[in-house]
């Protein structure tokens, strides 16, 4: 019924009236995004008069009532169909002021009209085949990246640049031909990366390094939407940029690596909206050539230098333990690099760990990430070891059982998706400097022997990355209590009784024999097979084990 009395005065043609009613079915149907089938032809019919008011000289006002409505219809995919036209599609971006070559966006009263039209292209883009197809033949991307140049220094007309983000998000999603065009020849990774920049307005001390102000206030709710927009851009113009072929490559990455970091290091309007941001931050940093991740962390400035000279200074001169304490924790120092950002990528791993759910897309890519920068970035991997794997004091819980970052880590060690578990062994083995000695004294043999058998370590040894050779030093307490530390559990134990002691020898015969018997027939009704190393690590049927020690015990008598 609101459909036929809309369409009846939209037929009319006259602009107050036609006003009015769409901006009473707006209203009422605002949120609305489920429709009655039996309304869908004259659903159709109201975008297609809404269409032909559109080309007409109306006012302003009657433009975003017309528009508003149009976004609402577009939310059904079956309307579009008949609507989705060369035509109609040039009208909106018209009305977006995408066919514009005026370098100027002067008129505020025409930004609503701008702002629905992006709003409605959005829509009809995601929700047809069709649209996709004329965003291409009518270089949509080429027009959104026009008008984002028109206002990427204007802070008043932000909702018009989120909407074009969203958009230019959408097309380079929808079709991977756009992400080729928008990082070449368009050249958007400098320019989304320039409105990141405008959005955190960032001021640089330095070429890969900004001034941050700790007791700044939050982004705007606007500012926080138009950089998530951009970073989602972003991430669909990167997602194939795993090397570096040119030296303008690298520092165009480097750039954006150091925006990332300002990034991490600031919070939006609420605590959600800061999390969105920051994982948005992640997922791009992921895309980043992990040779430019260096930037991530920096030297101290003059001004954090001094600072930890004067909260040391008051320190008595004995108290060497409390000034390294000083040293790491407030200031997130190592080795006299600023390491606020990896605390805020560990703390945020913290977080979704602690969350409990939804580990494959919300916890592996800042896990992988990690690892990533561990392996290739020495003092990011020091700085990483000593906040989850500080040298090992109590061990009289298991390796899983506890609160601290390594316990849940290990926890993951176990866990029934695949991938998670891979990337946390992985972190921790990085961490470790891929030593299966290192590794199985923070885990136990029982949580890393996934791992172990994945990698053919399972009879120790290292992974094929050089580390440097730098020792870890095991403190007064582990040493005491590891002659007695189970190596399956990681924990110690007291001594247990051995039950065969009390035996005689024919009860041990018995019992030896009876073991024998039950594993053979779990193997020969293949509910068991029984495994063995080869020469390099990796399991295999216990026959072929045996096998190849023969041939090589064959081999050496040869030679001998």
């Amino acid at each position: 019924m609101d459909e036929e009395r809309a369409l009846y005065i939209v037929r009319a043609g006259e602009a107050g009236a036609i006003e009015r009613v769409l901006r009473d079915y707006s209203d009422k149907h605002r949120a609305t995004f489920k429709f009655e089938l039996t309304d869908e032809d004259k659903r159709k019919k109201l975008c297609e008069g809404i269409f032909k008011v559109l080309v007409k000289d109306i006012p302003t006002t009657c433009q975003v009532s017309c528009l508003e409505v149009l976004r609402i219809l577009s939310r059904d995919k079956k309307v579009l169909v008949p609507v989705t036209t060369k035509e109609n599609m040039q009208i909106l971006l018209r009305l977006a002021k995408l066919n514009e070559s005026d370098d100027s966006l002067e008129k505020v009263s025409e930004f609503p009209v701008i702002v629905e039209s992006l709003k409605c292209l959005c829509n009809i883009v995601f929700n047809s085949q069709m649209a996709q197809q004329l965003s291409l033949e009518l270089n949509l991307a080429a027009k959104l990246c026009n008008l984002l140049r028109k206002c990427k220094d204007r802070k008043f007309i932000n909702d018009i640049k989120c909407f074009d983000l969203r958009l230019l998000f959408l097309l380079s999603l929808l079709h991977t031909d756009i992400r080729s065009q928008l990082r070449y020849e368009l050249q958007g990774l400098p320019l989304l990366t320039q409105i990141l920049e405008s959005a955190f307005s960032i001021k640089w001390t330095d070429e890969y390094e900004s001034a941050i102000d700790h007791n700044g206030p939050p982004l705007s709710p606007q500012e926080t939407d138009c950089a998530i927009e951009a970073l989602k851009a972003l991430f669909n113009v990167t997602v194939d940029s795993w090397k570096v072929h040119k030296e303008s490559d690298s520092h165009q990455f480097r750039v954006m690596a150091a925006v990332l970091r300002h990034c991490l290091l600031i919070v939006g309007p609420t605590e959600d909206k800061t999390e969105e941001l920051h994982s948005n931050a992640v997922n791009l940093l992921s895309n980043v050539p992990v040779s430019c991740l260096d930037v991530l962390i920096c030297p101290l400035t003059h001004e954090e230098t001094a600072q930890e000279a004067t909260t040391l200074d008051e320190l008595p001169s004995d108290k060497t333990a409390e000034k390294e304490t000083v040293l790491k924790n407030n200031t997130m120092v190592y080795n006299g690099m600023n390491m606020e950002a990896i605390h805020v990528l560990l703390s945020f791993m913290e977080k979704r760990i602690d969350k409990g759910s939804s580990y494959r897309e919300g916890l592996t890519p800042v896990l992988s990430l990690l690892t990533e920068c561990s392996r290739a970035h020495r003092n990011i991997r020091k700085f990483l070891k000593d906040q989850v794997l500080p040298p090992l004091r109590d061990v009289t819980n298991r390796p899983e059982v506890g609160s601290t970052v390594r316990n849940k880590l290990v926890r993951l060690m176990t866990h029934v998706d695949l991938g998670v578990k891979q990337i946390a062994a992985e972190f921790l083995f990085v961490l470790c400097k891929e030593r299966v000695d290192s590794l199985l004294k923070y885990t136990g043999y029982g949580n890393a022997a996934g791992l172990l058998a994945a990698r053919g370590l399972l009879a120790g040894g290292r992974g094929d990355n050089w580390y440097s050779e730098d020792e870890d030093t095991d403190t007064e307490e582990y040493k005491n209590a590891k002659p007695n530390i189970n190596l399956i559990t990681g924990h110690l134990e007291e001594p247990m009784p051995n039950p065969i002691d009390e035996m005689t020898e024919e009860q041990k015969e018995y019992e030896a024999m009876k073991l024998v018997n039950m594993l053979d027939k779990l193997s020969r009704e293949e509910l068991l097979k029984p495994m063995g190393l080869k020469p390099d690590g990796t399991i295999t049927p216990l026959e072929e084990a045996l096998n190849q020690y023969s041939v090589i015990e064959e081999t050496s008598s040869d030679t001998d």
